[in-house]
């Protein structure tokens, strides 16, 4: 695995949580940088379902009009 290249930032935390991250002996950056990584991961889903919704709809409305597509085939 390939090491990411690094770059700091400053961060505005609430107090309480560092405090309590430090008593657990979590690494606030790694910590900070999975909960960033997460929330690009749930935007970008979220936009792809935005920006896909009427091809999604319009795929809804043929399977309920016609079925899955080779349906008859299905083993479950």
């Amino acid at each position: 695995m390939t090491q990411a290249t690094r770059k700091a930032a400053n961060l505005s935390l609430d107090e309480g949580l560092v405090s309590d991250a430090r008593e657990l002996k979590i690494n606030i950056s790694r910590a900070a940088e999975e909960g960033i990584a997460r929330a690009i991961k749930a935007e970008r889903e979220r936009l792809w379902l935005l920006e896909n919704a009427e091809a999604i709809e319009q795929a809804n409305v043929y399977v309920e009009k016609h079925g899955l597509p080779f349906g008859k085939y299905r083993q479950f």
